[in-house]
């Protein structure tokens, strides 16, 4: 797939952006990636409200083999065959993908930050203070005393 095709494809949808991704391209609208043209096939962002869609499609999710295993990214699922044919209903997927990139990324803002490390205040930074001045008090003294000798 090219640049061309891609952005024929998705002309009723609207307009998009096409970028280099990996070994293909990535395709977002808005700012919002909702579509991946990978490995000869195209994958559009999912999420638990648009799976069974794809499920009941037959289509899979996008899939890598690694040396060691096969990954599985189950938030993009390849586009039906058909609908590469009936753009009026690969705009209404699309649409819905980009609905489901959406989501994700707000729930992405929502989780809570972990917390952060306390950075000690008060008496117990005064104590570690005033070991570190002592220690190189006793250290020159020590010094001094050798000299003098």
């Amino acid at each position: 797939m090219d640049r061309d095709f891609l952005i024929d494809l998705f002309a009723d949808f609207g307009p998009v952006a096409i970028r280099r991704m990996f070994s293909g391209f990535g395709i977002s609208a808005d700012g919002t990636n909702f579509a991946l043209a990978l490995r000869g096939g195209l994958y559009l962002r999912a999420d638990d409200e648009t799976i069974p869609r794809f499920e009941a499609e037959g289509s899979k999710p996008f899939s890598y083999q690694t040396r060691a295993k096969t990954v599985t990214v189950n938030s993009y699922w390849q586009l039906p065959e058909r609908l590469y044919d009936d753009p009026e209903e690969l705009t209404g997927w699309a649409r819905a993908a980009l609905a489901a990139a959406e989501r994700a990324a707000l729930s992405k803002r929502r989780k809570p930050k972990k917390p952060t490390r306390k950075v000690a205040t008060g008496k117990k930074t005064a104590k570690k203070v005033s070991k570190k001045k002592a220690s190189k008090k006793t250290a020159v003294a020590k010094a001094n005393v050798k000299r003098k000798k």
